[in-house]
């Protein structure tokens, strides 16, 4: 099993704020946790909202808790909107369905971590999640 060092987090997160750069996106939080969901690394972009580090985190955590990217966790959520707010009140509120938590995986498919992105559009923050991944040469779930 490959690890998630801080190289590679640091590898996504210039990844995904270069992926940003060229889109013009707001600015982001980034952060990338491992399979504990312990933080690796975190960047937060001049500009962006003071809360956008947390809104990436709960993204990310969000993902590694419940085994999906939180696009998927978003579309669970519109058909079973009891459950995911049972799931939200247990754990506080520290979770997001919207786009932008992506699952890190290795190469055998094993997944060794997370990556939560914040502070522009869903679709725009899992793009730039998933091109962090891309420059980090990891995998990247369907």
């Amino acid at each position: 099993m490959t690890t998630l060092t801080l190289a590679r987090a640091q590898a996504i997160i210039t990844g995904a704020l270069a992926e940003a750069r060229s889109r013009g996106a707001m600015p982001l939080a980034i952060v990338v946790l491992d399979a504990g969901a312990h933080p690796v690394a975190l960047a937060r972009e001049d500009g962006a909202t003071f809360f956008r580090h947390r809104i990436a985190t709960a993204k990310a955590t969000g993902a590694l808790g419940m085994g999906a990217d939180t696009r998927v966790l978003g579309q669970r959520a519109a058909n079973n909107a009891a459950f995911f707010q049972a799931v939200a009140v247990t754990l506080d509120g520290e979770i997001a369905y919207s786009p932008g938590g992506v699952l890190v995986r290795d190469a055998a498919g094993l997944v060794i971590g997370a990556v939560g992105v914040s502070g522009d559009t869903g679709d725009c923050d899992e793009d730039c999640a998933r091109a962090g991944l891309r420059a980090a040469g990891l995998e990247i779930t369907p």
